[in-house]
C-alpha cells in the first residue's frame, strides 16, 4: 500500500516558454510513496512537460515541486522512460542496460549480476548480446524498461512508452509492467505514467488524474478500487468499465480551454 509521504508534489506550478506558450496553470498533484499514478489528458495539454519538470530535465516558470527522495541526500534515484527506446544502435542489449550504471562508475564485471537479472526479468536472457535492430519493437521497449530498472529507482517517469506498440504486445507490456513494478526490492517504486489511453490508465494505476487543454491544470481525478495483482480479466469487470466511462466524461470537458488566460501568471 502506498504510503502518505510523498514521491512528488506540485503546487500550483506553472510553466511558460521563452516564446510565450503557457504550457502549464496552477498544476497541483501529488505521488505518494509506493504509488501508481496516470496522467491522461489531451494532445499538447502538457502531460510530458509534467514528466520533464518532476525529472529536472526543465525548470518551473512558478510555484512549489518538491521531490523528497530525489533532493541533495535523498535516499533514491530517478529512472526516465521515454516514447522510444532510445537504444544506442552500436550497443548489445547488455551494454544499452548497463549504460546508467556505467555512468555512475560500476564497472562492468561488477554490473554484469544486476543487469543480467533485470534482463531476465523483462524476458530478454537470452538477447543480451543482441542488437536493437535485432529486436522486435516491444523487445526493444523491454529493454529500455529493464535499464530503468538496473539502477533501482525509486521513482519512475514513463512518457507514453507503449503508444507505438500494436495492441496485443501494448496489453502484454501493460502486465508485465505492473509485475516488474511490485516485484522491485527494496522499497516500492512509485511510477508516474503519460498516456493517451484510457484503457490503459485504468489497468494499470491506482488513480488517474486529467489534464485540460492547454495550458493544462488538473481538473480531474479518478480512483481506480482494484487490487494488485491485475490480470487481463481485469479488463471485463465493471470495476474497470465504470473508471473508463467516468474518464471519459472527464475528458470531454478538459477538451474545452479555460475561458480566458488573460490573468495567467508570467
Amino acid at each position: 500500500m502506498a504510503s502518505p509521504t510523498p514521491a512528488i508534489e506540485l503546487q500550483q506550478v506553472h510553466k511558460r516558454f521563452a516564446g510565450g506558450l503557457l504550457a502549464l496553470q496552477d498544476v497541483s498533484l501529488r505521488v505518494a510513496r509506493g504509488e501508481f499514478v496516470a496522467l491522461l489528458g489531451p494532445s499538447g495539454c502538457g502531460k510530458s512537460t509534467v514528466l520533464r519538470l518532476v525529472a529536472g530535465l526543465d525548470a518551473a516558470s512558478g510555484g512549489q515541486l518538491q521531490a523528497p527522495a530525489l533532493q541533495p541526500g535523498g535516499d533514491g534515484t530517478t529512472a526516465f522512460v521515454f516514447q522510444q527506446p532510445t537504444l544506442m544502435p552500436w550497443a548489445s542489449a547488455f551494454d544499452n542496460v548497463w549504460l546508467p550504471l556505467r555512468l555512475q562508475g560500476v564497472p562492468r564485471s561488477t554490473a554484469a549480476p544486476r543487469v543480467r537479472q533485470v534482463l531476465a526479468g523483462v524476458g530478454l536472457a537470452e538477447f543480451e548480446h543482441a542488437y536493437p535492430a535485432e529486436l522486435s519493437g516491444g523487445m526493444q521497449m523491454r529493454a529500455s524498461i529493464a535499464r530503468a530498472l538496473v539502477t533501482q529507482p525509486q521513482l519512475l517517469l514513463m512518457d507514453e512508452p507503449f503508444a507505438a506498440l500494436d495492441d496485443i504486445t501494448r496489453r502484454k507490456l501493460n502486465t508485465d509492467l505492473l509485475q516488474w513494478w511490485q516485484g522491485q526490492p527494496g522499497d516500492a517504486i512509485s511510477a508516474l505514467f503519460v498516456t493517451h489511453s484510457v484503457t490503459e490508465a485504468v489497468f494499470l494505476s491506482q488513480r488517474v488524474l486529467v489534464m485540460s487543454a492547454r495550458p493544462g491544470r488538473i481538473v480531474a481525478e479518478v480512483a481506480v478500487p482494484e487490487p494488485y495483482p491485475r490480470t487481463q480479466a481485469f479488463r471485463l469487470t465493471p470495476t474497470f468499465a465504470d473508471a473508463c466511462r467516468a474518464l471519459g466524461q472527464a475528458l470531454e470537458l478538459a477538451h474545452a480551454p479555460l475561458p480566458s488566460t488573460a490573468a495567467s501568471p508570467a
